[in-house]
């Protein structure tokens, strides 16, 4: 029995850790020959705030979100992915992705870099990557950064 991938998402922000995700997922995708679903959450809780001194955040922020997307779409076309998809949502990223995002596009798997989140964040808010895993009804996989897979 042949074990394959066909919607693959993979959670971006723009940080070094998921940038090396990022990486490893075009190379799945191509071994799987399987469309990648590229999604960037939003996090409002981080403009929300700011939003009600000026009242253009939003807008940039969006704007800045479909950048990012636009550079990762082109690097993975680049690559040799065939079919990407990019996806920006807004909200809490460690509910969207394995609630929303990943049901909607119909993905099978779902990538997404470890975050470097402290003890006492990890204990308020949880780690995203570890809200992805428990939830999400698909396979999650977590990619731990370059930097630890060297210390082995």
């Amino acid at each position: 029995m042949a074990f394959e991938y066909h919607n693959i998402l993979i959670a971006v922000d723009g940080s070094k850790a998921s940038d090396f995700a990022f990486q490893k997922a075009i190379d799945i995708a191509k071994r799987n020959h399987a469309k990648l679903i590229i999604s960037h959450v939003v996090d409002t809780r981080v403009y929300s705030t700011i939003e009600a001194y000026d009242r253009n955040v939003s807008d940039r922020v969006q704007n800045d979100a479909l950048e990012l997307l636009k550079s990762y779409e082109e690097r993975a076309t680049r690559a040799g992915v065939q079919n990407v998809v990019i996806d920006v949502e807004h909200g809490s990223p460690k509910v969207k992705i394995a609630k929303e995002v990943a049901p909607r596009h119909g993905a099978d798997l779902i990538i997404c870099g470890a975050t470097g989140m402290n003890a006492v964040e990890r204990f308020f808010i949880g780690s995203v990557s570890e809200h992805i895993t428990r939830y999400a009804k698909v396979d999650v996989l977590v990619i731990r950064p370059e930097d630890d897979q060297k210390k082995s």
